[in-house]
């Protein structure tokens, strides 16, 4: 074992002189401290890593990060600034209304931004939205124990606490079935008025999603998981599952309706990440916890079909399970990386999925195309 293995090597750097120490414990006893950003306060979560270089405002605002405290790996983070409040539902970069993590840990942190865009600090934004963050602690070596030990609960927390009080006071989002409602919207929304009409089922959708679908000229209603999706399908010419945090299996109204849907609905369904498990559960397949998940905007899959391989954006914990799918639907794509499923479809209705985000920003975008062809579809189909 080399000294980056040892819980030594994940001792603090030096960060902000002005914020008071902060501490992340790990469940399995691991323990680093820095520096505070954002609010002082503890807080609970799973923690979980992200290899992007860039993005850290969209993800950030990723409702599949809900409940969970982030760890990015690339070493500057705060240096292009945080840009103004959005001034519309859906104004880019940000892909929700607010922050969804529970904390946010990063090796150094940049208080001195630069960017023509920025209207405020990463650290202004963190407190004005009540979250808290550490800097000055070797992400690189913190995701090094997650990958070996797997993902699991972290407290981030006060120095001046002790782990037992952070235990006790720390705030926490349950996992189960708070996290799917505090991440989908109350009501159906609708946006645009073009056609086709596409019924977007939000169980924590990104906003790029619904942005990706108007720029090829459709309309959106977006629905909550929780609302009456066979009536509403009857408005649309397509349907597409977004993303959302939590384990797929904690869903089970969502995927009765689903199923109910796969049973009559001859339309295009077509998922994106948590959308994968959804309509693989749907269809009678199952899904399992990955060790430590994928996280990032560098990840390889392969379209088992056509053999050609893309660079992909992705975040989630779970994965389909191939081998559990039923005869009339195939595994559609691949990671290269460990062989997981990316993606699903049915031999012979138009449902088809994938793990990864085609609509993934700030990139890559190399799978996009999958919209064109959706929205192709979908408008071959309107007519009948």
């Amino acid at each position: 074992m080399n000294d980056s293995d040892r819980p030594e090597a994940l001792q603090a750097r030096p960060g902000l002189s002005r914020c008071a120490p902060v501490r992340l414990l790990l469940e399995d006893g691991t323990a680093v401290q820095g520096r505070g950003i954002g609010v002082a306060k503890p807080v609970c979560g799973e923690v979980v890593f992200n290899t992007a270089m860039s993005g850290y405002v969209e993800a950030l605002t990723d409702p599949s990060y809900h409940g969970q405290i982030l760890v990015l790996t690339y070493p500057l983070i705060g240096n292009y600034g945080v840009p103004a409040p959005r001034s519309d539902g859906l104004a880019r970069p940000f892909e929700s209304d607010r922050i969804q993590v529970q904390a946010l840990v990063v090796l150094n942190y940049v208080d001195a931004h630069s960017h023509h865009a920025a209207s405020r600090s990463l650290h202004e934004w963190l407190s004005e939205e009540n979250i808290a963050g550490l800097t000055g602690v070797d992400t690189r070596a913190l995701t090094r124990r997650l990958r070996e030990r797997g993902t699991m609960q972290g407290w981030l927390y006060p120095a001046g606490m002790s782990a037992e009080e952070a235990r006790a006071l720390a705030a926490r989002v349950d996992m189960q079935d708070e996290v799917f409602r505090a991440v989908a919207p109350r009501a159906p929304v609708r946006y645009g008025a073009g056609k086709p009409t596409i019924l977007l089922v939000d169980v924590g959708a990104k906003d790029n999603i619904a942005r990706s679908l108007l720029a090829r000229d459709a309309s959106v209603i977006r629905a909550p998981w929780h609302a009456d999706l066979a009536t509403l399908a009857g408005e649309a010419d397509g349907i597409l599952i977004g993303n959302g945090p939590g384990d797929p299996k904690d869903l089970a109204p969502l995927i009765h309706q689903v199923r109910g849907l796969l049973g009559h609905y001859r339309k295009p369904i077509f998922g994106v990440c948590l959308g994968n498990q959804i309509l693989a559960l749907a269809a009678g397949g199952d899904t399992y916890k990955l060790p430590y998940g994928h996280r990032g905007v560098n990840q390889p899959v392969q379209d088992l079909l056509s053999r050609r391989c893309y660079v992909t954006s992705q975040n989630h914990g779970y994965a389909v399970r191939d081998e559990s799918l039923p005869k009339d639907w195939e595994p559609w794509f691949v990671n290269t990386n460990d062989g997981t499923n990316e993606g699903i479809r049915s031999t012979h209705l138009p449902y088809f999925s994938v793990q990864f985000h085609p609509e993934g920003s700030p990139g890559p975008q190399d799978s996009g195309f999958l919209f064109d062809d959706f929205m192709r579809l979908v408008r071959s189909t309107a007519g009948r």
